[in-house]
């Protein structure tokens, strides 16, 4: 690569305890991820796919290993630090949506422009891209109103609001139908072409995984 990678992990691990049992969901990956990929890491329930998204997003320490954003070491990072490198540098996109029932689409996404302690008014360029997800006319909306792919949509727009870096997708298909799916899956292309955000996407699904310029298999805690 022409620059430093903006993902890189060395020898990571995660044990988790259960009872009297050490359940290796991590060992030792190794993996790089330039600036603006698109990249899909594949694999069955159970791999250490979701274990690795949460590590990589500050939300669950490493056992061992290193993992740098940006050229920082996430384990050299105080609380406060891995908390704002999440409202800066890093957005999430989660398979369940995550979205406030009370609050309106709108508010959704402001809210993380909130706790970013960032300006809740939205500029034109995302405009566009509220445009572009096809949300525009539902924003005054609340979720139950929203179907399951317009909720997406918002998940990605409040994923990508603050204009982080990297963007970790976690099944963002996993609820969708074919049709939704795919759509949404165009947009996530996209976006990632138009704003040159790094993209990393956790997925079982061999056909979400062909959208990304690169498809990593993990099984057993490994990259395969």
């Amino acid at each position: 690569m022409s620059e430093p990678a903006i993902i890189q992990i060395i020898g990571l691990t995660k044990t988790y305890q259960v009872g009297d049992v050490s359940v290796h969901a991590l060992r030792g990956v190794n993996l790089e991820v330039g600036k603006g990929e698109f990249v899909a890491i594949i694999g069955a329930s159970g791999s250490g796919k979701s274990t690795l998204f949460h590590v990589l997003g500050g939300l669950t320490p490493a056992t061992s290993g290193t993992v740098r954003i940006n050229g920082r070491d996430l384990a050299g990072m105080t609380n406060e630090e891995r908390t704002n490198l999440r409202k800066t540098v890093v957005g999430f996109v989660f398979q369940k949506y995550n979205l406030l029932p009370t609050l309106s689409a709108e508010d959704n996404i402001r809210i993380v422009r909130y706790i970013a302690n960032r300006n809740t008014e939205f500029d034109p360029a995302f405009q566009e891209v509220v445009g572009l997800l096809g949300i525009a006319d539902r924003m005054k909306h609340k979720p139950r109103a929203l179907s399951g792919g317009q909720q997406q949509r918002v998940a990605i727009a409040r994923g990508i609001v603050n204009s982080p870096a990297i963007l970790l997708a976690d099944e963002p298909t996993g609820n969708l139908d074919s049709e939704n799916s795919a759509a949404v899956l165009k947009l996530m292309k996209d976006l990632n072409r138009r704003l040159g955000q790094t993209i990393l996407m956790i997925t079982h699904d061999s056909d979400a995984a062909s959208y990304a310029d690169r498809v990593v298999r993990m099984r057993d805690g490994c990259i395969v």
